[in-house]
């Protein structure tokens, strides 16, 4: 009986241990909450390997919560206010970084740039670059062998076009950016024009994107990475981005701590695991970016892809016109 009783003992002992284990590993474990765009959480996006690889470090969960695009996660948080659960802003890019400041909607995140990129020349306290690379319009080599050399050869050919709503999307206001910084005070007419030969605008990417793969449009707003994509995975080389003569106008997507944050130590860990050489190995073939830190390998097919010359606005300029922009689309574009 003696023997009996102790080998009970340690059998419940034993699964005690165990069910405490599940507790304290599941049921408090600390979630950080992080707002992104939906095309980074997909299979084929960086989320589900970022998210393996952090959590291993971090013993937490790693909750995304996504939005069509960059935009639409500012707009959410804006609208959330203080019952926001957002930890972590993921997303954003550098035209939309002073309205969120202005708003309020971030803090510090108390963390060295000082292995960024040099040509980035980022140094801001609020805002951590994750990629960064150049709108373009993509299109199928075997379906158009002379594509559009300049923006304004587009907007003002037949061409079939499908770009993303500025409103609720950074690739859209990319375009946006572009226009003006080619056309200046002619851009309503530019918009105008443009609006002739659209077959759509999409919230987000990654609807724009998939329409044009399936054959929607003959050009697709995008990025001049994007056919990294067709050539690492696809094994498709056909897919190019087209270069123009104006230049191209650059994107940095950047994560911040959300202002109201719960958890804000493990908002600050997330933000500097996305600088570490183990994400930035992950990001450049899985989100199609460039990388922020210098000493990334990457394949081959990045060194097809085109070299453009930037061309643009100070993200304070950026903020300054987005608002008057925006009107000047909406009434151009409706027409």
């Amino acid at each position: 009986m003696i023997m009996q009783s102790k080998g009970f003992k340690t059998q419940y002992l034993l699964v005690l241990s165990l069910v405490l284990g599940f507790f304290s590993s599941s049921v408090f474990a600390k979630t950080l909450n992080v707002y992104t765009y939906d095309s980074f959480v997909s299979d084929w996006g960086p989320g589900p390997k970022l998210k393996a690889a952090f959590e291993a470090q971090c013993h937490c969960d790693l909750n995304f919560i996504a939005v069509e695009d960059g935009v639409s996660i500012l707009n959410r948080v804006r609208i959330e206010g203080k019952k926001s659960k957002a930890d972590v802003l993921l997303g954003l890019d550098n035209g939309l970084i002073e309205e969120a400041r202005r708003l309020g909607l971030v803090q510090a995140h108390g963390l060295k740039t000082d292995q960024i990129k040099a040509e980035l020349e980022w140094q801001d306290r609020d805002f951590m670059p994750f990629d960064y690379g150049y709108f373009a319009f993509i299109y199928d080599s075997r379906k158009i062998t002379a594509p559009a050399q300049s923006l304004d050869e587009l907007i003002q050919s037949d061409a079939q076009i499908i770009y993303q709503d500025p409103r609720t999307s950074t690739p859209g206001q990319g375009l946006m950016t572009w226009i003006n910084a080619v056309y200046g005070e002619s851009a309503a007419e530019s918009w105008q024009q443009l609006s002739k030969h659209t077959v759509t605008v999409t919230k987000g990417w990654w609807e724009a994107y998939s329409m044009f793969l399936e054959g929607g449009s003959d050009y697709v707003l995008s990025y001049t990475t994007s056919p990294a994509y067709h050539a690492i995975v696809e094994g498709h080389e056909y897919y190019k981005a087209a270069l123009f003569a104006e230049g191209h106008v650059a994107q940095v997507e950047v994560a911040a701590i959300a202002a109201n944050s719960a958890q804000v130590e493990l908002a600050q860990q997330f933000v500097a695991f996305l600088i570490s050489p183990e994400a930035q190995r992950i990001i450049p073939t899985t989100n199609w970016m460039l990388p922020v830190i210098d000493g990334v390998d990457l394949p081959a097919a990045f060194d097809q892809l085109i070299k453009p010359q930037q061309i643009g606005f100070s993200n304070e300029e950026i903020s300054a016109q987005r608002k008057q922009w925006l009107q000047q689309w909406r009434q151009a574009a409706s027409h």
